[in-house]
């Protein structure tokens, strides 16, 4: 008997990526445009114009009810009670009991009892799972509805709000878009002012019937469709982490330069994974990783310090920066400025720490 290959998932925008000319490759189960042509002027123009992203392989999941909120407070290591206008958006990692991250991911609030989660693509199966089994051990009245009747498009950038209002009528009509870290519901739309690139632009989930017509709106508008490959630079020059390269389930997000998401000033708040994360005693610390010598920087190189060794978790050539960086997990002492090498191929390569992000709002900040 032959094995057969999974077949691959693809979001409603396939015909699009097609048309366009995408080179198409698996991500977490999707068959996704990784560029169109040219990954370096897919980076230039987010950081300098406008780019679109199809991120529709993520899950925006929907949860409400009378508990909703006291759930959430018990679920995720950030504290939704700091959310108090409509649509304001918190990033949280959601931990195992072991203090690892099952997923990293953003939360709106629109009320007490109506949130919206998007998740990962590869553990939204395992994240609603996770979340239905602790609706269950808690007895939390609640709904919990994946949401893939949707699409979702980010377009980022410097004039990227402009194009979109200009693309898509109900953004154009709108009499005020959300501030920076917030979301509003603009007819059929969730239109977030939220990316992961460190420019500025939106995130807007839509009917999945309304995708195609939309991206190819915001193509006429002048924005340019971007892939993967240019997704993960700017995410890597912003200090954006990657789930499953940067931090996963046997990674604290101590760890994982994210102890800013770990909110502990209510002491009474009890969430998963809490216990394990006032237990653990060996910290590293995540800086960022310039290359003074020749190579390219790859996840998974080891970085000798003063301190004792490290290792990478991101790396790539940097479009913006013309020069190889990285992420580094380190010992917990070593600071920004600090030489250090890499292995690179068996040869120890000259490096600096410097603290992230590399680059924002398309200014380097090294």
């Amino acid at each position: 008997m032959t094995a057969t290959t999974q077949p691959a998932l693809r979001t409603p925008l396939y015909p699009n990526h097609v048309a366009a000319g995408a080179r198409l490759v698996d991500f977490a189960g999707w068959e996704m445009p990784v560029n169109y042509g040219s990954q370096i002027e897919e980076h230039h123009a987010v950081r300098r114009d406008a780019g679109m992203f199809d991120v529709s392989h993520m899950l925006s999941v929907d949860l409400s009810g009378a508990g909703a909120t006291a759930f959430l407070r018990g679920l995720l290591a950030n504290d939704v009670a700091k959310l108090r206008e409509p649509g304001k958006a918190l990033y949280s990692c959601m931990l195992n009991e072991r203090g690892g991250v099952i997923d990293d991911l953003i939360v709106y609030r629109f009320s007490d009892a109506d949130y919206r989660l998007v998740v990962n693509a590869g553990t939204a199966d395992n994240d609603i799972a996770w979340m239905r089994n602790n609706i269950a051990r808690t007895g939390a009245n609640l709904s919990l509805v994946p949401r893939r009747d949707l699409a979702m498009i980010a377009v980022q950038g410097p004039n990227a709000i402009d194009k979109a209002a200009r693309a898509i009528p109900e953004i154009g009509a709108a009499h005020a878009l959300p501030g920076v870290f917030q979301a509003a519901r603009i007819g059929e739309l969730l239109v977030a002012h939220t990316g992961y690139t460190g420019e500025d632009g939106l995130e807007i989930a839509l009917p999945a019937s309304r995708a195609g017509a939309a991206w190819e709106a915001l193509t006429a508008a002048g924005v340019k469709p971007c892939g993967l490959g240019a997704r993960d630079t700017l995410r890597l020059e912003a200090g954006m982490n990657l789930y499953g390269q940067d931090m996963d389930e046997d990674t604290s997000p101590l760890d994982a330069g994210l102890a800013w998401t770990i909110d502990l000033k209510d002491g009474n708040r009890d969430f998963v994974g809490k216990t394990a994360l006032a237990a653990q005693t060996d910290r590293r610390k995540l800086l960022g990783l310039v290359l003074e010598g020749k190579g390219v920087l790859r996840a998974h190189m080891k970085v000798v310090t003063s301190h004792g060794d490290g290792e990478t978790t991101s790396g790539s050539f940097s479009p913006s920066l013309e020069r190889s960086i990285a992420f580094a997990r380190l010992p917990a002492q070593a600071m920004p400025g600090e030489a250090v090498e890499v292995d690179i191929r068996g040869k120890l390569v000259a490096a600096r720490t410097v603290k992230l992000p590399f680059v924002r709002h398309g200014k380097p900040l090294i």
